[in-house]
């Protein structure tokens, strides 16, 4: 798999995710103190977020890092 094809499973895995959650990528960027374009370019998977980032959005949405990155 390349970076890329990575980056955008993951972005489409975090904003199914935030929307089983019921959150708007507004309320979830504020939880983890960065802003809503933030959220959505990761969403779009146009950045590598950082392990930290990750792990701000495994508390938010309440489920456990790993699950993040589980998107197959």
């Amino acid at each position: 798999m390349t970076k890329d094809t990575f980056l955008k499973l993951l972005g489409k895995h975090v904003a199914r995710l935030r929307k089983e959650a019921g959150l708007s990528q507004t309320e979830l960027a504020l939880r983890c103190d960065k802003d809503r374009q933030s959220l959505n370019r990761l969403e779009k998977g146009r950045i590598n977020p950082s392990a930290f980032y990750l792990s701000q959005l495994a508390e938010e949405l309440k489920i456990p890092v790993k699950n993040l990155l589980d998107f197959e």
